[in-house]
């Protein structure tokens, strides 16, 4: 019975939303927003939505549940969500790019299609890091390439899910050094840091923010950024050492598609206003912010897609 009275609301809403003649409804949001992060907890995902979670709640005026919905790099998650969540606002998802451009391409059932739903905004980004255990015998990136060189697949580099922004610039690296490694999926950035200090891995790609978080127990070689991060000052970037390599992860939220224009503007203002909260919280953490809406959303897309699609179709010959 409660489920049944939630989805009246939920529908009442969306009618509201879409201006439909009759009783005068109240405006979007009534209720509780779930708001699902296809991650473990840990990563910058959770980190993020943890801090969104109480200034989103405060300017919507309705409680807004985190939960986790971790597995296939963000693939299960995401699957689940295009195939079952409903327009009306009160269900919305973390997404990742070049995550969900790259594993549709990659994966002949990803589960999910890479337009699939609404993007209602890129709120930040997080460049690329190359980290290494603290007592590493690799204390430059050099040292690293020039023992892959020497030693075809035995470096192991951990990171979060298959054809993410971490697999892919390992796929990068090899492509750029010349060499042959050995590339550890995980579920998520969450178990990243007991690989990396249990010595689980010769070294992880993940992203400026672990690298951020774990500089005194580890060393980080390089980011992948076109500048230095200002949070990790000495970290060269990969160009600085002769490799053409620049990329991350785009981090977002989206909404089922045919969510009505009106409650999108609404999620889009209401993390724009966010944003602006809790910068100077996630800045020093490693993050760049971001508030890419609307067609910037597009174009955005496209850009990582042309940058992306002949790593993504060499790897896919050579599967």
């Amino acid at each position: 019975m409660k489920f049944a009275t939630t989805r009246w609301v939920g529908s009442l809403s969306l009618m509201a939303a879409l201006g439909m003649p009759g009783i005068a409804f109240a405006e979007y949001p009534e209720q509780p927003i779930t708001y699902t992060i296809p991650f473990d907890p840990g990563g910058e995902s959770d980190v993020t939505a943890r801090f969104q979670e109480p200034h989103l709640e405060e300017i919507l005026g309705v409680d807004v549940n985190v939960n986790h919905r971790p597995g296939g790099g963000g693939a299960v998650g995401w699957s689940e969500f295009q195939n079952s969540a409903e327009p009306t606002g009160y269900e919305m998802i973390g997404v990742n790019i070049p995550h969900i451009i790259a594993q549709p391409i990659m994966r002949e059932n990803a589960g999910y299609e890479t337009d699939g739903w609404k993007i209602v905004t890129f709120f930040h980004t997080t460049p690329n890091a190359l980290i290494v255990p603290k007592d590493s015998q690799f204390k430059t990136l050099d040292d690293l390439v020039q023992y892959a060189k020497k030693n075809p697949q035995a470096v192991t580099l951990g990171g979060s899910g298959t054809f993410s922004a971490n697999h892919l610039g390992a796929l990068r690296l090899e492509r750029e050094a010349g060499i042959d490694v050995t590339y550890i999926p995980f579920t998520g950035t969450g178990p990243l840091p007991a690989a990396v200090q249990g010595n689980h891995v010769s070294g992880i790609f993940n992203y400026s923010m672990l690298g951020v978080q774990m500089q005194d127990n580890a060393r980080v070689l390089a980011v992948a950024s076109e500048e230095r991060v200002p949070a990790l000052p000495d970290v060269p970037t990969f160009k600085e050492l002769g490799y053409d390599i620049v990329g991350g992860a785009y981090r977002g939220v989206a909404v089922p598609k045919g969510t009505p224009d009106a409650i999108v503007n609404k999620l889009e203002d209401a993390f724009a206003k966010t944003n602006e909260r809790i910068a100077e919280k996630q800045e020093p953490l490693g993050f760049v912010m971001t508030d890419i809406t609307d067609g910037e959303v597009d174009k955005v897309m496209q850009q990582l897609k042309s940058a992306y699609q002949p790593i993504l179709e060499e790897a896919k010959a050579n599967q």
